[in-house]
This record gives C-alpha cells, structure tokens and sequence, in this order.
C-alpha cells in the first residue's frame, strides 16, 4: 500500500539554506564517477548559492581511503557572506546493495506530490525520510504527480522496459539528473538498446516488461511490485544492463574515476 502520510501541496519544499550533496561510491578506496557527482554539485551550487564549489578532489580522495566498499556523502552548506562549509561522511555499504539480484528487488509504494523535488540533491530530506519510514522493509517510495505522471524513488531514477526499449522520465527539471541514469543510458545505447526519454505514468510501469532504478550506491536495482501489485520480471534487459555498468565501476579496465 502507499505510504500512509503521503506529501501535500501544503508541505513546504526542501530548504536551501541546508545545503546540497553527494552521495559517492567508494570501490577499493577509489571514489566512483567522481568527475560526473562533483560537476552535477559544482552546478547546485552556482544555480543556488551564486557561488563556485570549491576545490574538493583532494578531499574526497582522502576520505576515501582505508575501505573496500562503501558511500561517501559531500555536502556543502551556504554560511554568512556566500562561502560554503563542506561535511564529509564515510559508512560502509553491505555487498548485497551493489547491484542486487532479482531475489533482492524491491517493491515501490505511489507517494502523491504535487511537483518533482527537482534537479538539486537536497540535503533537507525530512519529507523523503518520513514517507520511507512509513513503507515497510524493502520497499521504496515512487514521486507520482498529477495524473499518475512519474516523477523518481526518494533513492534513484526510474526505467521501464517495453518492446526491448527503456523508457524513462525526461530531464524536464522535475527530477534529479542522476549520475547512475546517465551512465545507464550511455551502456544502454552502446548495447543497442533504443533508450527514449519521454514522460510515463503509472499504467506504464504496470504494463512493462521490467522496471527497474539506478541510483549512485545500489548501480542498478530490480523492481518486483508497485503498491502491492506484483509486475512482470523479464529481466534480460535489466541485467544486460546492470553487467556493462559493473563493469564500467567495478572492473579495473573500465573504472570510472
């Protein structure tokens, strides 16, 4: 069932003032598509703050070191006078996260918004921790607006399946320009699997093939259900895709720094 304190017009929008960030995979002490997460915050932090980001490479690296696998989050908080404060958190990440199977998908649960949270990663996520806390285990909220439009997960990027090709949300400015999307859509192409960026709605994802979401920590990660409703499982496009970005992040030949 969807989650049971869905969001409203009236709930007030994530706040700026606490800042924008970065969740990074680190693989072997080596920062995952680290170039593309530091340009996507570089630009939050320009169209927000009116400021540069500042030099964060070195710190990143640093930080990264001493673990095999795990997340590091980068946030950058405006302070008086335009400058920025930077926070670095480092936790581990339990194998079975990375680039589940089909026995680990999970399941989505609709959350009603009257708009996407947009094209920042917000460090205010009360609004997406509260609606996670009421779905039970293994499941995952779905950002639907009007008309069934949808929107993301409160944890990644969303993709059907249909007739072979990927369909998924536009890059309109209502959802997250996701690291792992894009990468997903370059391995999809290269595959030659027909990727179309277009709007879909919620029957969309009932009637398609697969669906599945990518998001910078699980890499590619298989969906069984949507508000209870078990959807069809024709994985092979799903894992075609999920081998070439392993690969592409994980494989030493193909790592992407």
């Amino acid at each position: 069932m969807p989650p049971d304190q869905p969001l409203t017009p009236d709930v007030p929008p994530p706040d700026p003032a606490r800042g924008v960030f970065e969740t990074i995979l680190v693989f072997e002490n080596r920062p995952v598509e680290l170039d593309a997460h530091l340009a996507r915050l570089a630009a939050s932090v320009r169209a927000l703050y009116g400021a540069e980001l500042p030099d964060s490479r070195d710190l990143v690296l640093a930080n990264a070191r001493g673990g095999g696998l795990g997340r590091l989050r980068l946030t950058m908080t405006p302070r008086p006078g335009g400058q920025l404060a930077s926070t670095v958190i480092v936790a581990g990440v339990d194998p079975l996260d990375l680039f589940p199977g089909p026995e680990l998908a999970i399941e989505l649960s609709t959350l009603p918004v009257p708009r996407g949270l947009g094209d920042h990663k917000w460090a205010d996520r009360e609004r997406l921790v509260r609606a996670e806390a009421s779905c039970g285990p293994r499941v995952v909220p779905l950002l639907v607006g009007p008309g069934g439009t949808v929107y993301e997960s409160s944890r990644g990027n969303v993709f059907a399946v249909s007739g072979g090709a990927i369909l998924t949300p536009p890059l309109d400015g209502q959802i997250l320009p996701g690291v792992a999307r894009a990468r997903a859509i370059e391995v999809a192409r290269e595959l030659g699997i027909e990727v179309a960026e277009r709007e879909i709605l919620l029957p969309q994802l009932r009637e398609a093939e697969s669906v599945f979401m990518t998001g910078s920590i699980r890499g590619v990660e298989p969906v069984r259900a949507l508000d209870g409703e078990e959807l069809a499982q024709d994985g092979e496009v799903t894992a075609a895709i999920a081998g070439a970005l392993r690969e592409l992040w994980l494989e030493p030949s193909g790592a992407a720094a």
